[in-house]
């Protein structure tokens, strides 16, 4: 008769379970994937822009290469403050004012004149958009338990292949403009891709919920079933990690985390940022460049999604990404060479954006497996704002390398092996009396 009970129960419990994550990834992760694809757009238009910006500004390939990575540097800058505030003022309106600032200062990439300028716009909308993707993980992190944790971050960050396999075939039509009322078709990509992110602030502040609590959607046993799995969750963190849950100050797993993010980014903004130019040397001219765009990101979209949730599956998490990261290495090594073969520098290239980006969403996983509270949400913009750097790395080195020798070989093995870096401290993370198996699964 007991077991009988306990049967119901369970069969109970997971009923709300599954009602309860169906409704919060139906009413938050489509919204904030939105959010953030029109971001990553604004933030890597300028890779569309670029040989219009060269033309008509003079700008050399190390000039642009410092300043698209130059965003990075704001971006570090601000990125831990701007978690912290989120912590206490609450999603809805720090997440609102975000979108609308960095939907201003976007607009301001059509008046650049020249290097400083480019630099400054830049270097602010960095400033601008800190916060965004950390803020996000955090705010998952109060919404949705570990295990399925991989799998809906996997859904949120789709938004980075999808908005640069959109954003190609887009931007490229967009750029058609050019000279019509006067604006440069590098102009009118900056002014038309901007009105989404200052529409969607506005709506944030409407259709984002701070917590569980205020969640209208999600019923009474649905919210307490949330807030209890959630709540036992911080527990066990605060007894298997003691104090390093929940200090502000980052422990030694954080800082290493922080290495690891640093070389995933180098290798997916160097060549996301210079993408269109390798094509083009490629032999892969505009505006159908912008349209090739679309078949690696595409692809690398659909790998996030699948290897997600294999982790989820699986439990385990470093396994999955020392893997992604020796499919994104092998790619973008392999491109280095390619680059003379338009279809085969196409095909390494797809592997190594699959790879590359198959990794994101499962890291995203560890530092939540360790950290509280307001130590989530520094430790999370931390990670995020260290490891950005590399976001700055990988387009600086890019163009610096190709002003001295002439082609992309090189700066691709640069940024490929930040990749493989990545995967080989995950490797380390997950054996035995390190993290512990344990601590990065959950």
């Amino acid at each position: 008769m007991g077991r009988a009970v306990d049967s119901d129960e369970e069969a109970g419990t997971t009923a709300i379970e599954a009602a309860t994550l169906a409704k919060v990834g139906r009413r938050l992760i489509p919204f904030l994937a939105l959010l953030y694809f029109v971001a990553f757009i604004d933030r890597s238009n300028v890779s569309f822009a670029a040989e219009g910006m060269k033309r008509d500004l003079g700008f050399s390939a190390y000039v642009y290469g410092l300043g698209a990575g130059i965003f990075f540097i704001g971006y570090v800058l601000f990125e831990v403050p701007s978690n912290l505030i989120l912590h206490r003022v609450g999603a809805r309106r720090w997440i609102a004012r975000i979108a609308v600032t960095w939907g201003l200062v976007a607009l301001g990439m059509a008046f650049v004149t020249g290097p400083r300028s480019f630099y400054l716009v830049r270097f602010v909308l960095g400033a601008a958009e800190a916060g965004l993707f950390p803020g996000v993980i955090y705010y998952l992190t109060q919404w949705v338990p570990a295990p399925q944790r991989a799998r809906l971050i996997g859904l949120f960050m789709t938004a980075i292949p999808i908005s640069t396999a959109v954003g190609g075939p887009i931007s490229s039509a967009i750029l058609a403009l050019d000279g019509r009322q006067g604006l440069a078709g590098w102009q009118w990509l900056f002014v038309l891709e901007t009105v989404p992110s200052l529409v969607l602030g506005v709506v944030t502040l409407f259709v984002l919920p701070d917590s569980p609590a205020q969640a209208r959607w999600l019923n009474e046993a649905e919210r307490r079933w949330l807030t209890d799995t959630l709540t036992a969750e911080r527990e066990i963190r605060t007894v298997r990690h003691g104090a390093a849950s929940a200090r502000l100050l980052p422990d030694a797993h954080v800082l290493i985390l922080c290495l690891a993010y640093f070389g995933v980014e180098m290798g997916l903004y160097g060549v996301l940022l210079w993408l269109p130019q390798i094509f083009k040397a490629a032999g892969i001219a505009a505006p159908l460049s912008g349209y090739a765009v679309a078949i690696p990101y595409g692809c690398a979209a659909i790998g996030m999604v699948w290897w997600s949730r294999h982790s989820d599956r699986s439990g385990d998490r470093t396994g999955h990404i020392l893997a992604a990261s020796i499919i994104g290495f092998a790619g973008l090594a392999a491109s280095a060479w390619l680059a003379a073969a338009p279809l085969l520098s196409m095909v390494a290239i797809t592997l190594g954006a699959v790879g590359t980006l198959a990794i994101l969403p499962i890291f995203w996983t560890l530092p939540a497996a360790r950290l509280n509270g307001p130590a989530a949400a520094g430790g999370i913009a931390l990670i995020n704002a260290v490891g950005n750097i590399g976001g700055f790395a990988g387009p600086f080195v890019i163009g610096w390398i190709k002003d001295s020798t002439g082609n992309f070989t090189d700066g691709l093995l640069v940024v490929a092996s930040g990749v493989l870096l990545t995967g080989l401290i995950a490797w380390w993370l997950g054996r035995p009396g390190t993290m512990g198996r344990a601590g990065v699964q959950t």
